[in-house]
């Protein structure tokens, strides 16, 4: 049973500044009280997500069943009353795309180098039955050793017949 308030992720997490957001959802950076880990919080109003919110369940269910090094990792999973809370693995980097406009243009190494792990991450989500359907610099961010991490599994689907299923959901 959900509760009412933020006390269950105060009990972990400390918040900070947002470093983020989205059509309905806001990002905080945060820190496991424990082990003194940066997080990404990923903060959603129900009420905001409407019908969307199967989408979110859908995205939380992709995430906790991945483990792979280029896919960005869920942590923990807190819902309330009025919001859901999603911890995720923080990468400082930011997004790919911001990094490629920083610096103008990637060399074809660096280019190498990304694309292959971009490879590695789909393949990985594929051989799991997931099809991610939002691929862009957007969702791909670099974490403190500069990796790729694979982010934003809202638009997601697993197909109930494996990949070669043909989906018949629109994006």
């Amino acid at each position: 049973m959900p509760m009412d308030s933020a006390a269950e992720l105060l009990k972990y997490y400390e918040v900070y500044e947002t470093i983020g957001s989205g059509g309905f959802a806001k990002v905080k950076l945060g820190r496991h009280i424990l082990t003194g880990e940066k997080v990404a919080i990923k903060i959603m109003e129900k009420k905001e997500l409407g019908e969307d919110l199967p989408r979110v369940k859908v995205e939380i269910e992709a995430m906790k069943s991945l483990s792979h090094q280029h896919v960005c990792r869920l942590y923990h999973v807190i819902e309330t009353n009025t919001k859901i809370y999603m911890v995720l693995e923080y990468c400082p980097g930011g997004e790919l795309f911001d990094y490629i406009i920083a610096k103008d243009r990637l060399s074809e190494e660096e280019t190498r180098v990304f694309f292959r792990q971009i490879v590695s991450a789909l393949a990985y989500v594929h051989s799991q039955g997931y099809a991610h359907r939002d691929l862009k610099p957007e969702n791909l961010l670099i974490d403190k050793t500069t990796n790729l991490k694979l982010i934003d599994f809202g638009l997601c689907a697993k197909p109930k017949g494996g990949l070669s299923y043909e989906l018949m959901t629109c994006c």
